[in-house]
């Protein structure tokens, strides 16, 4: 009894148990882009991924393309010589990158492209508290010679543009109406543009940098949001 006992405790000590883990290249992917896994477990002699998509692999460092958007949970069971198993799992995000196109034009009564504004500090912010506030920029960019900035890698979501130049600026425009300032919900499947209209500075100090202190607004006709794909 005793002696079985011993065997027993002797045989569960040399036991093998497995530790599963892995490491991807990039968690947040375009459809069919490739996603290396690096297989990082110990102890272990055999594997199988689940890629969360109704695809599966035993190969221990395996490679993967997700052809459709989504949140996908892939797991890495590793399995010991004892037959032990232990596993991992993380999530890959996989979806289309959202961009935007802003053209930078002079405001005018008749909402007509006819001064471009380039060299233009364009900054993106999530929500109108951050615009106004300058807090939480999401990316700065600068306009071309042509006034267009493209942004890439954004989230579909709407935005809200901030404007600047030693000249221009977009702030007064943001009093009247923040619809000036607020893009629409930015799509994955389409080319999403802006027209960023501004003015020019009325204040000498405002060249010193942004200041978006509350000023008089200007009588303006009410307008719509208007979004012009210019690379049509």
């Amino acid at each position: 009894m005793i002696i079985g006992f011993i065997a027993a405790l002797f045989l569960t000590a040399c036991e093998i148990h497995p530790y599963a883990d892995f490491v991807v290249n990039n968690r947040f992917v375009q459809p069919n882009e490739t996603v290396n896994f690096t297989n990082v477990s110990e102890n272990s002699t055999s594997f199988h991924w689940d890629f969360g998509d109704g695809t599966y692999s035993n190969v221990p460092n395996p490679t993967h393309v997700y052809t459709s958007e989504g949140i996908f949970v892939v797991s890495l069971t590793a399995y010991s010589r004892d037959g032990n198993t232990d596993r991992a799992t993380i999530e890959i995000e996989v979806y289309y990158d959202v961009e935007l196109e802003v053209t930078v034009a002079e405001w005018n009564r008749d909402y007509i492209i006819d001064h471009l504004i380039a060299d233009a500090s364009v900054r993106l912010y999530p929500s109108l508290y951050d615009w106004d506030h300058e807090t939480n920029m999401v990316v700065e960019g600068f306009t071309d010679n042509y006034g267009v900035v493209l942004f890439t890698g954004l989230l579909p979501q709407r935005y809200y543009v901030d404007v600047w130049t030693p000249y221009y600026n977009n702030f007064l425009l943001r009093d009247d109406d923040p619809d000036f300032v607020t893009t629409k919900y930015l799509s994955q499947f389409y080319y999403n543009t802006f027209i960023a209209w501004v003015d020019p500075i009325q204040s000498s100090n405002q060249k010193e940098g942004r200041e978006k202190t509350a000023s008089e607004k200007i009588n303006r006709p009410h307008r719509t949001l208007v979004i012009i794909d210019v690379s049509k």
